[in-house]
C-alpha cells in the first residue's frame, strides 16, 4: 500500500470533524480554533524494544494508551485537551492492517477525552516510533505547575500505585493468573492508562499548589516536584496506596508490592500538593464526582527527601523510577 492509500485509510478512521477543528488531516497543516485561554502544549515518543514490546501489546491498546498518556500531561497541568498531532516511524513488519488497528485504539482514546486529531505524518523507520503531540487549554493564570509546592503542604495522589508496573510483570512472565479478575485489572492498568482530567480539574478548584501525573515512578516524579518548588518532603510509607492485586501478584511472581507502588512507573495518576484546610473539600468533590480516591501521603517539609515506616522510623528515600536514557 502507497503512503496516499495508507493515508486515505486513516482518514476513514478518524472520520468526523471535532469542535474548533477548521481544517483537519489532509492538507498541508491542520486549521484549529485558538481558544480563550492559554495553550497548553504537549508530546511524548514510544520507540519499539524500549517503551513496548509488540509481543504483547495489540496495535489498537497501543494506540490508545500514545494518546491516554500525553493527554495525562495535559491533565497534570490543569489543562483541558483539544487536538493531536500524530507521527509515525513504520518498520517493515508494520503491515496497513496493523497501522489501521492503531489508529483505531487512537480514535478510541480521543473519544474518550473528547480530543481530535487533527494530521501528522508517516516515514519508514528501523524500528516502529508513535510520537504524539497534544494541544490543550487552560485559562489564563490558571496552570498548576510543579514549582509550586510549599511547606506544610500535604502531599496527595488520586486512585492507587503500581498496577501499571504489575500488569507489565505479569504480561512479561505469561502467567495464567492473567486470566484473573485481578490480573485483568492489572494488566488494563498497563495497556489502557486513565488520564485524570477531571480530577486534576477538581484539585485545581480545590487549591492544589503544584501537581504533576506518576509517570516515571511516585518517587522519582515526588523528587522533581520538590526539586522545582525548592522544597523537601516526608513520606507516610503506609498510607501509600498500593494497587489492589498485587499482592495477588507477588505470590505468583515475586516482587514487591510497595516497591512497586513506589517505583514502578507508568501509573497516570495525579500528584499534588495541596493546603492542608483545603484537603478535605478535594477528598469529598474528587470521590463525589469521580468515585476515586485522593490519599494524603506525607508533608511538603523545608529540605530533606525522607520516609517514614509503620514504625515512625524515618530514613532517607533514594529517588528511583523510570529513566528514559538509563540503558
Amino acid at each position: 500500500m502507497t503512503e496516499d492509500e495508507l493515508v486515505a485509510v486513516i482518514r476513514k478512521v478518524l472520520s468526523g470533524e471535532g469542535p474548533g477543528v477548521l481544517v483537519g488531516p489532509g492538507d498541508d497543516a491542520a486549521i484549529v480554533e485558538s481558544g480563550r485561554g492559554a495553550s497548553v502544549l504537549t508530546t511524548d515518543m514510544l520507540v519499539e524494544d524500549v517503551h513496548f514490546d509488540r509481543r504483547l501489546t495489540s496495535a489498537r491498546d497501543l494506540g490508545y494508551k500514545a494518546i491516554a498518556v500525553n493527554v495525562s500531561d495535559i491533565a497534570a497541568m490543569a489543562g483541558a485537551p483539544r487536538y493531536a498531532l500524530v507521527s509515525l516511524g513504520l518498520s517493515e513488519r508494520d503491515d496497513p492492517a496493523w497501522v489501521v488497528e492503531l489508529y483505531g485504539g487512537m480514535r478510541s482514546a480521543c473519544d474518550e477525552y473528547a480530543l481530535s486529531l487533527v494530521g501528522g505524518d508517516l516515514d519508514r523507520a528501523p524500528r516502529t516510533v508513535i510520537s504524539v503531540t497534544v494541544v490543550g487549554e487552560v485559562a489564563r493564570g490558571r496552570a498548576v505547575l510543579r514549582s509550586g509546592a510549599r511547606p506544610d503542604d500535604r502531599i496527595v495522589v488520586t486512585g492507587s500505585l503500581g498496577a501499571a508496573a504489575g500488569g507489565l510483570q505479569l504480561a512479561r512472565a505469561g502467567h495464567p493468573s492473567a486470566a484473573t479478575e485481578w490480573g485483568r485489572a492489572l494488566l488494563d492498568a498497563h495497556f489502557r492508562p486513565v488520564a485524570r482530567v477531571g480530577e486534576a480539574e477538581t484539585l485545581a478548584q480545590a487549591g492544589a499548589t503544584a501537581m504533576m501525573d506518576v509517570s516515571d515512578g511516585l518517587l522519582l516524579d515526588l523528587w522533581r516536584l520538590c526539586a522545582e518548588s525548592a522544597v523537601g518532603a516526608r513520606l507516610d510509607l503506609p498510607a501509600i496506596p498500593v494497587a489492589p492485586g498485587l499482592r495477588e501478584l507477588s505470590e505468583v511472581i515475586p516482587s514487591d508490592p510497595l516497591d512497586l507502588a513506589l517505583s514502578g512507573g507508568e501509573d497516570y495518576e495525579l500528584l499534588a500538593t495541596i493546603e492542608s484546610g483545603a484537603l478535605g473539600v478535594a477528598t469529598s468533590k474528587i470521590d463525589d464526582r469521580f468515585g476515586v480516591a485522593l490519599t494524603d501521603i506525607g508533608e511538603i517539609t523545608e529540605q530533606g527527601f525522607l520516609g517514614v515506616d509503620a514504625n515512625g522510623n524515618e530514613h532517607e528515600l533514594e529517588p528511583r523510577g523510570w529513566d528514559h536514557l538509563a540503558r
